[in-house]
């Protein structure tokens, strides 16, 4: 597995080694030892999560407070989406930044994204199935989120607003400005 800092060097793009042959292919998609030479720092994951959506679906931007904030490692088992990382650290010098990722079944990457950061994607294909692991487990009274329009952001998805799928939990989520963040 080969990881490269992004933009925002907290926020790491990791792109295995693909093993390709007649059968098909074969990868390691998580190797503890390997990322935590690279972070230099313990990683425990201790819950894995998958959705399914259909194009045009938004999931985000989702994130937990702490004591309950959640270090994510996400990728893409089918399809394609355009995930987005955006930093909430109040105190960084990259806040209100992001960072845009495609990740998809084709190349294969995942992105690894610390506590700190709102985490969503946009369904590119027909469907997707999406798939991360966390390093702390759900916990729905420390569960925040930013409106995934918000004009101080300008992020930009890829797909058409106005064609965008999201839950009504999701449309009403408050600004950068208004939200619970991080210091």
């Amino acid at each position: 597995m080969k990881f490269i800092k992004t933009s925002i060097p907290d926020i790491i793009l990791c792109k295995p080694t693909v093993l390709n042959d007649a059968r098909g292919y074969f990868f390691e998609t998580f190797r503890k030892d390997e990322l935590e030479h690279f972070l230099a720092e313990k990683i425990d994951f201790c819950q894995d999560n998958e959705s399914k959506s259909v194009k045009g679906v938004l999931r985000g931007l989702h994130y937990q407070l702490p004591p309950f904030a959640q270090t994510k490692m996400v990728r893409v088992i089918k399809g394609s989406v355009l995930d987005i990382a955006v930093d909430i650290r109040k105190s960084s010098p990259t806040f209100g930044k992001y960072v845009a990722i495609e990740l998809s079944e084709e190349n294969k990457y995942q992105l690894f994204i610390p506590p700190g950061f709102a985490h969503g994607y946009v369904v590119l294909s027909e469907e997707a199935i999406f798939s991360y692991k966390v390093d702390n487990y759900y916990d729905k009274a420390s569960e925040r989120g930013i409106l995934f329009s918000d004009d101080f952001l300008q992020i930009d998805w890829e797909f058409p607003l106005n064609e965008i799928i999201i839950s009504e939990k999701d449309k009403v989520q408050p600004t950068i400005q208004n939200a619970d963040l991080f210091q």
